[in-house]
């Protein structure tokens, strides 16, 4: 019995240190809840309203944010968000003394978010909760005031939440490199990409004949060659040439020997030793002697053969084949000992200083292409880039493919482009004024949503974005950003990996 007498006063004072215990823990994790939130966006003071309740809450049974009226015998309000397979809506529950009420409550809520007008909810009964009449847009970082009217009095609770937000002071985004834009009208120029291949300039593509029949004796220029204007390709020994050498050598010794003449007797006849008959028939006999001249000149230079130089030739039936263009040698069908005729084909040489991209057009694509559009033309297989103008478009589409092809003239000085290489070619397919537009490379991804990150102060805090169309430097923004509101553009990848840092990613 005695022993029983002194357990008594013991187990009092277990059991008041547990009772102090667990009032001290919900303490400590009601006031944990309250200053995480203020560190991450410290809520607003709200001015003194008669019935307002105390900004803080705990955890509902819903769990939704619970905020109480004078204590837990009080009227209160359950705050979540539903988004299970549907758009995020509030839900609000109300409760009295901790027991589920009817709802029926008159309920407002103002949301406020950075860089946006104030937002007001309503709210319909559904089922045994209200449901907000619109939806919460992404993120769910805002500071919120809850009006409920109730038995005749007016309640009021506020709290502030942080969502996929990231404080960055100016210094910090100059050692980043991050580039600040504002979001504005812009022009959208969509690409329209068709593939093709380099193909030489048939403008530029000289056949090669000897105009001479011969037997060759040698060749100096072969396939794949570059050769310049004037350089000797083939040489050939040609009988027709040594003739025509020949009369022309003919022909200027019949010229000296009537000048000589002539000046014979136009002297005799001036000095009235000789008749005048004389001196014109010499003078006749020169006339003809410089016409034979000048004709056999004529038959030379037909042939690509200087005069002069067949005056002074040793070999008289050499000829030497030049190179009509500079060019490559795509072609070579002459070879050593071949006899060959005057009109057949023995070379074939391209300037490859400007080709064609032969681009194949689909029918669909027929209206956008046009003679005189430029074009960016890209090697599929290496890093050449040029810039190109269409200067042709077939007419008729082809029979087996369904397309047409449209040329485009390329400089080629340097070299870069090689006839066979495959191509893309991208033009512009249209020019369309949009209201507001961002860079496309501001945007990233942030739980399945395209985002781009707006800059507010000192912040920068993610807004899911509606697209529309892109030319691949600036993307049409349909929703979700306002003209005028600033972004992260370059290297905006550094704000989402800060903001992984953070945790501060989908909180609700």
């Amino acid at each position: 019995m005695n022993n029983r007498k002194k357990l008594i006063p013991i187990l009092s004072v277990i059991a008041a240190g547990i009772a102090l215990g667990g009032l001290i823990l919900s303490s400590d994790k009601t006031s944990q809840s309250i200053s995480g939130d203020s560190k991450a966006h410290p809520a607003h003071e709200a001015p003194a309203v008669e019935g307002k309740a105390p900004s803080n809450y705990r955890e509902g049974p819903r769990g939704g944010k619970f905020f109480t009226e004078g204590g837990t015998d009080g009227f209160g309000v359950e705050v979540t968000i539903f988004e299970t397979n549907v758009p995020p809506r509030f839900r609000l529950y109300l409760y009295e003394k901790s027991k589920p009420l009817p709802p029926a409550a008159k309920v407002t809520m103002t949301l406020s978010r950075l860089g946006a007008p104030a937002q007001i909810f309503r709210f319909t009964p559904e089922a045994d909760y209200l449901v907000s009449d619109q939806i919460v847009k992404e993120p769910h970082s805002f500071d919120a005031v809850i009006t409920v009217q109730w038995k005749g009095k007016t309640i009021h609770w506020e709290y502030s939440q942080v969502e996929a937000r990231v404080e960055m002071p100016d210094e910090m985004l100059k050692g980043i490199g991050i580039e600040i834009r504002a979001a504005g009208p812009a022009t959208i120029k969509p690409l329209l990409k068709l593939p093709g291949e380099i193909i030489f300039n048939e403008h530029t593509i000289v056949q090669v004949v000897p105009r001479l029949p011969g037997i060759v004796t040698a060749v100096k220029r072969h396939h794949g060659q570059q050769v310049q204007k004037g350089e000797i390709l083939a040489v050939i020994e040609s009988q027709m040439l040594a003739e025509l050498r020949s009369q022309y050598r003919v022909a200027r010794k019949r010229l000296a020997l009537a000048e000589t003449t002539y000046k014979r007797e136009r002297q005799l006849w001036e000095e009235k030793i000789s008749a005048k008959q004389d001196y014109l028939v010499a003078q006749e006999l020169l006339n003809e002697a410089e016409i034979a001249v000048d004709l056999a000149a004529v038959k030379l230079r037909s042939l690509g053969v200087q005069p002069e130089a067949a005056a002074s030739s040793g070999n008289l039936a050499r000829y030497e084949v030049p190179a009509p263009i500079s060019g490559l040698v795509i072609e070579k069908t002459v070879a050593l000992g071949q006899t060959l005729k005057e009109d057949e084909h023995i070379f074939v040489i391209a300037d490859v200083s400007t080709v064609w991209a032969g681009i194949t057009v689909y029918p669909k694509d027929l209206d956008i292409v046009k003679v005189g559009q430029k074009a960016t033309v890209r090697s599929t297989a290496s890093d050449v880039e040029g810039e190109g103008v269409v200067i042709y478009i077939t007419t008729l589409i082809g029979g087996q493919t369904r397309t047409a092809t449209a040329r485009l003239a390329l400089e080629n000085k340097e070299g870069k482009w090689r006839p066979g290489m495959f191509v893309t070619a991208e033009m512009v397919a249209a020019e369309i004024p949009v209201p507001v537009a961002v860079s496309a490379n501001a945007l990233q991804t942030l739980h399945d949503s395209t985002v781009v990150f707006g800059r507010y102060g000192e912040y920068f805090e993610a807004r899911p974005l509606e697209l529309g169309r892109s030319d691949g430097k600036m993307v049409e923004v349909l929703d979700g950003l306002r003209a005028g509101e600033q972004y992260a553009a370059g290297n905006s990848f550094a704000i989402k990996a800060e903001l992984g840092k953070s945790g501060a990613t989908h909180d609700h």
